[in-house]
């Protein structure tokens, strides 16, 4: 068969490989019994921003890093099977998340003779309400236990920091 991968991301892959098990061997659990639900953006690296190595944290990534029921999903997972106790949310400027609505996306895909309007893509006008409206989400579901800490932050595409939204 055929190798899918172009030839710079083998070579990056063989390279990883070979140092895998020079590495100690990490458990299935996050060290810091940390999760971290962000956007999906090539520009935002959670596990650099945060200084998060291998087996520090769950990231769980999603367009726009919405608290959808499938982060949902792997949150509880995370926290009821795998013992995390913190959520950290994490939205960021220029999210692509917010140049468009549900209908333009209907009628592009419409266009093509697709009917996607069983689906909400979940747009949003707004960033920091957006990690607020998942911060509420994930303080206030029975899913996850009184004493799960959640966090909401906005990470700045121009500058790399990460600021905390109240």
């Amino acid at each position: 068969m055929r190798d899918p991968l172009p030839p710079d991301l083998r070579a990056a892959n063989d390279r990883y490989a070979a140092a895998w098990g020079a590495r100690p061997q990490l458990e299935r659990r996050p060290a810091r019994r940390l999760a971290v639900l962000t956007c999906m953006d090539a520009r935002v690296d959670p596990t650099r921003a945060l200084g998060l190595a291998e087996g520090d944290a769950h990231v769980i990534r999603n367009a726009g890093g919405v608290a959808s029921d499938d982060a949902l999903r792997s949150l509880v997972i995370s926290n009821r099977l795998l013992g995390t106790k913190t959520a950290y949310v994490i939205g960021h400027t220029q999210c692509g998340m917010v140049s468009f609505t549900n209908e333009q996306l209907y009628a592009q895909l419409e266009r093509e003779g697709v009917d996607a309007r069983w689906l909400d893509f979940l747009p949003f006008p707004e960033i920091e309400a957006s990690v607020v409206a998942s911060v509420r989400r994930l303080r206030t579901t029975p899913l996850l236990p009184g004493d799960y800490a959640v966090a909401g932050f906005v990470f700045d595409v121009a500058t790399g920091r990460v600021e905390p939204v109240a």
